[in-house]
């Protein structure tokens, strides 16, 4: 019963075949390949634009490079308190930004607000030069608590940032689970609600190691390709990447994983929801289940072989207090969850 991360499931056949067959003969290097070409031009048309589209092997490296394209080092990027960016990046955004800060907001909401986002940049900057003052912000989509931004809420928050002059950027790690949860195209959740950069991730959906940053204002890009290769996140066999987006994107194969795995999450939640000890802390929207969980009865699920972890009880809501004999707990889909784990975790729940 495996619901640890999506990072934790494994690749695709169709991704893995798709490796296989690029897998022969000889190509250019350092993303002059054939398949970097064609992926490019596929991203940019699954986005309906002219997208500036490049690719590396790690989220952190998306994030970071996005960043450090988008603001100086004297400068503040916020993000939502419970971010990845500020919470499990250790100091990678500061390492590549050269030192520009990140500001958390909302860590006790599921979702950063506008009207904190709004009162906060309405602030200003107190005493230029000795003040540093925001440049980007950051929004991920799911968020760290599973939660899915509306087109709405993100062109909201979009129009206040641009009203300040600030950048948007997008964590996408799970992007794709949260366009299936909104039922919209990649177009309308980025360049069309505001988004100016993206970091789209499809390793956590099928790939094997597989990100790309995603340039919606082409002016942003244009130190990346110079960061990227000082940092150390160019490739020379660039087609390992560039032909598992070409098969992710193929006949909408990245929509039939992201749907399996949010539909798991589903079942997965209602079950624990039924369960008179637990409680589900936010709306399951994507493909993570949180849950406060009494911690006898998470022994014994991990005694009877449930894979799963526990999560920040400071990010836990006012009205959810967690008390002493409790925990939080995440679970996480993937493409690979089986519809008979979700089954047996749920059995095995209800036994104890």
């Amino acid at each position: 019963m495996y619901f640890g991360s999506d990072n934790q499931a494994g690749v695709s056949a169709a991704i893995m075949q798709a490796l296989v067959e690029a897998n022969q003969g000889i190509a250019a290097a350092y993303s002059d390949d054939e398949w970097t070409h064609r992926a490019r031009a596929a991203i940019a048309d699954w986005f309906e634009c002219d997208a500036d589209v490049h690719f590396v092997s790690t989220g952190t490296a998306a994030n970071c490079l996005a960043l450090a394209c988008s603001l100086e080092p004297w400068q503040i990027a916020l993000c939502h308190g419970q971010a990845h960016i500020i919470n499990d990046e250790l100091t990678a955004p500061e390492f590549f930004t050269g030192g520009a800060r990140l500001l958390g907001l909302d860590a006790q909401a599921p979702k950063l607000s506008a009207i904190t986002l709004a009162h906060t940049l309405s602030q200003g900057s107190a005493h230029p030069p000795h003040n540093a003052e925001p440049a980007v912000l950051s929004l991920t989509q799911l968020t760290e608590s599973g939660q899915v931004y509306s087109l709405e809420e993100l062109r909201e928050l979009t129009d206040i940032a641009h009203q300040y002059g600030l950048i948007v950027h997008m964590d996408g790690a799970r992007f794709t689970n949260a366009l299936v949860s909104l039922d919209c195209s990649p177009a309308e959740m980025t360049w069309r609600v505001g988004i100016d950069v993206l970091s789209l991730g499809a390793t956590k959906n099928g790939a094997m190691t597989a990100e790309a940053v995603i340039f919606f204002k082409p002016t942003l890009a244009k130190k990346f390709v110079h960061m990227r290769k000082r940092s150390g996140h160019l490739l020379s066999k660039s087609r390992w990447i560039s032909a598992q987006f070409l098969a992710w994107l193929k006949n909408d194969h990245w929509r039939e994983l992201a749907l399996h795995a949010n539909q798991q999450a589903r079942q997965l939640s209602a079950g624990i929801a039924e369960h008179p000890k637990c409680r589900i802390v936010w709306p399951t929207q994507g493909n993570e289940v949180f849950a406060v969980m009494p911690k006898a009865l998470i022994q014994s699920l991990r005694d009877q072989g449930g894979i799963f972890y526990e999560w920040t009880p400071s990010f836990v809501p006012a009205e959810q207090r967690v008390r002493e004999h409790e925990a939080m707990v995440r679970l996480v889909c993937s493409f690979q969850t089986k519809p008979c784990e979700v089954v047996q975790f749920i059995d095995a729940l209800h036994r104890t």
